[in-house]
């Protein structure tokens, strides 16, 4: 069983017991690259980078070394709604690792003499993810896609913006965004649920004053009747790479709309991880056009993204899209058989039965969960929404979203 609470700051808890000897803890924060200044570019990811460079207690050398002394590793990544810190360690390290996360996200210094070697680290990454096609496109398929909204700006920010960024800027943006209310910490391991709330509460009432009151909770955005617009476009830009990068995509329904199950379930279907994937089956092992061809849906508060990915010889490029297009339009006007379907929602329950039994992830996804729904689906009820899946829902979901005149291209040639 998961069990959840709300502390009275605000804070979210989440707990999940295993038999496992070790512990896995994650901090979300719900603010990542939409929550920047317009000004501040990558602040987020910078103050990522920078919660690691000094707190009021502990050195970068002396919070390297609390965990991995232990054994254990402590991590952190940035999105464009989230930021999370996580760690693992042995089960009876637990507090340790806990009470570490919340340090870094209270008491960080952010010397400004850390931030200047740090921001050219920071520019490093970013002049390396150009030299990388097959990942910036998908940063720059989205800045397309999601045009003057806030989810289009790059999560590593430019070098520009990043010139802008100083020691005061990053405390600002954690005092507005870093409060008890925007964060859960979910805690995965083997240990009584009432040990691992005390370990939570411990160590949020060290760096949480106990008359803090949390801000009145947001309402959720509201989910229109139409899908978010894209608009269209087939752009080619020139890379002069030995491969041919290219995405098909479209924005897609939010976290919060009902249709997300068959969006899954077609994004599965279409370029999931199985090699059985429609895509994967008729533009690699039918007609070994491509290494490799993904489908990725990705979902925000008030939007989300289709993207089908592949790499490809440049000779094979129309030849891909034709059939990419082929199996989008066969998806679109046919519904599946009730046998294909059945077959389908299996082996999704089967994926995420899998890629579940890791300590890490489940940690991750109850934390996340929790900032996005304030709850976190049972087993049993995640089976329910994907078993709800009919042929004709799906079908519905695909005329809609994978219409021809809503999918744009982008080429790195």
């Amino acid at each position: 069983m998961i069990h959840t609470k709300t502390f009275e700051c605000g804070l979210r808890f989440a707990f999940r017991r295993t038999r496992s000897q070790v512990s896995y803890s994650a901090l979300a924060i719900r603010s990542g690259t939409r929550n920047e200044p317009e000004d501040f570019s990558g602040i987020a990811h910078m103050t990522e980078h920078m919660l690691f460079k000094g707190t009021l207690k502990r050195s970068p050398r002396q919070i390297s070394n609390r965990l991995e002394r232990l054994g254990g590793e402590l991590n952190a990544y940035t999105a464009k709604e989230e930021t999370v810190l996580y760690s693992t360690v042995l089960k009876e390290d637990t507090a340790k690792a806990v009470d570490l996360l919340f340090e870094l996200a209270f008491t960080s210094t952010f010397p400004q003499k850390e931030l200047d070697k740090e921001r050219s680290v920071v520019i490093d990454e970013i002049n390396m993810y150009k030299d990388s096609p097959s990942e910036c496109i998908f940063e720059d398929f989205e800045a397309m896609i999601f045009d003057s909204s806030p989810l289009a700006r790059p999560i590593l920010g430019t070098t520009r913006s990043l010139k802008k960024i100083d020691s005061v800027a990053l405390q600002a943006y954690v005092r507005e965004n870093f409060r008890p209310e925007n964060m859960c910490i979910a805690i995965v391991g083997n240990l009584t649920p009432q040990r691992a709330e005390r370990i939570a509460l411990q160590a949020a009432s060290k760096y949480i004053p106990a008359d803090y009151r949390p801000a009145p909770s947001l309402p959720r955005p509201e989910v229109p009747a139409q899908l978010p617009p894209c608009p269209h476009f087939f752009r080619e830009v020139a890379k002069k790479n030995h491969q041919v990068n290219c995405i098909v995509g479209t924005t897609a329904y939010s976290f919060y709309d009902e249709r997300r199950m068959e969006m899954i379930l077609l994004a599965n279907l279409l370029g999931g991880p199985g090699t059985n994937s429609r895509l994967n089956q008729k533009l690699r092992e039918k007609n070994a056009l491509v290494y490799a061809v993904d489908a990725l849906f990705t979902q925000f508060a008030d939007s989300g993204s289709l993207l089908i990915y592949f790499g490809c010889e440049k000779p094979n490029l129309e030849r891909c899209i034709e059939l990419v297009h082929e199996e989008l339009a066969i998806l679109r006007d046919k519904p599946l058989s009730e046998s294909a379907l059945r077959a389908a929602r299996k082996q999704l329950l089967g994926q995420l039965a899998v890629s579940s039994d890791n300590g890490e992830a489940q940690a991750l996804a109850m934390a996340k969960s929790m900032i996005v729904f304030d709850e976190i689906l049972s087993d049993e009820e995640l089976r329910r929404r994907i078993e709800a899946i009919t042929p004709a829902s799906l079908q519905e979901v695909a005329a809609m979203a994978l219409a021809e005149e809503r999918l744009s291209t982008l080429i790195f040639r």
